[in-house]
C-alpha cells in the first residue's frame, strides 16, 4: 500500500508537470515563434512558395559526412527553386509544427538566426536577382530588394571571388538578444555554436543534393549589414556560397 500511494503521488506529480511544461512551451514558444518581422509588409513585393521539403532520399547521413568539402568553385548553370528551398529548409526549418521545433538546435528554443539569400541574375530558376528572406513557419522565400547585389557582397567578403561567381549566397544573421534575455550573456556562446549547428545541415544537405559551398566568415560586417537592411541588433554572422558543382 505505501508504494501504491507513493505511486499515485509520483503520477499525479509527473501529470502537473507534464502540463505546466506543456504550458510553458506553449506560452514562450508561441512568442518566439510569432515573433513580428523586422521588415514591414509594404516591403514584401513578392511571396516565393514551393512544395513542401523532402525528409528521406538516396544519400545517408554516413555518405553525406565523408563527402563533405568545402567547394570554391561553381558550374555557371542555375539552382532549381526545390533546391534552394530544400537547403533553406535544412538550415532552419521546422520539423514539429505544433513547437516550432527546427532542424538545428537552439538552446531554449530562442532561435536567434534568420537566413537571407542573395541571388544574382539567373542564378536561381524563377527566381528574379535580390534579396530574400526565409520564413520558416510558410516555408517560403520573401523577396526583399530586387537587384543583382552579388559584386557588393563579394566586395563586402573582401573580394572572395567565389561569393561573386556562386549563382546564391546564403546569409545566416543572429538577433542574440532573444538568447541572451533568457541565459545573459553566455547566451551569445549559444547563438554562434547555433549558427554552426545550420551552417553544417547545409553542408551536409549541399552534398546530398550534389551542389558544393563553403562557409565564409571573413567580411565587413557592417557593409552586409547595410547591404541586406539589417536594423542595428540583428548581425551578420555567415556567408554561404552555393553553386552546382563545376565538372573538369
Amino acid at each position: 500500500m505505501p508504494s501504491t500511494r507513493l505511486g499515485r503521488r509520483s503520477f499525479i506529480g509527473l501529470l502537473a508537470g507534464a502540463f505546466a511544461g506543456a504550458v510553458g512551451v506553449m506560452l514562450y514558444g508561441s512568442r518566439v515563434f510569432e515573433r513580428p518581422s523586422p521588415y514591414s509588409a509594404e516591403m514584401a513585393e513578392t511571396i516565393q512558395a514551393v512544395s513542401s521539403p523532402r525528409t528521406s532520399g538516396a544519400v545517408s547521413v554516413e555518405e553525406a559526412l565523408a563527402k563533405r568539402r568545402s567547394v570554391r568553385e561553381y558550374a555557371d548553370s542555375p539552382l532549381t527553386s526545390e533546391e534552394v528551398m530544400q537547403l533553406l529548409w535544412a538550415a532552419q526549418g521546422i520539423t514539429l509544427p505544433q513547437y516550432g521545433f527546427r532542424t538545428a538546435p537552439s538552446a531554449g528554443g530562442t532561435y536567434p538566426l534568420e537566413i537571407y539569400m542573395v541571388t544574382r541574375s539567373s542564378g536561381v530558376e524563377g527566381l528574379e536577382a535580390g534579396i530574400y528572406h526565409y520564413e520558416p513557419r510558410d516555408h517560403r522565400l520573401v523577396e526583399r530588394i530586387r537587384g543583382d547585389f552579388s559584386a557588393q557582397l563579394m566586395a563586402a567578403a573582401l573580394n572572395q571571388e567565389w561569393v561573386g561567381a556562386a549563382p546564391a549566397n546564403f546569409v545566416i544573421t543572429a538577433i542574440f538578444e532573444r538568447t541572451t534575455r533568457k541565459y545573459g550573456d553566455r547566451g551569445e556562446r549559444y547563438v554562434w555554436q547555433e549558427t554552426g549547428h545550420a551552417a553544417q545541415n547545409v553542408y551536409l544537405q549541399a552534398v546530398a543534393l550534389g551542389l558544393g559551398n563553403v562557409v565564409i566568415g571573413a567580411f565587413h560586417d557592417a557593409e552586409v549589414q547595410r547591404l541586406l537592411g539589417l536594423p542595428d541588433f540583428e548581425k551578420p554572422a555567415y556567408v554561404i556560397p552555393i553553386g552546382r558543382l563545376k565538372t573538369r
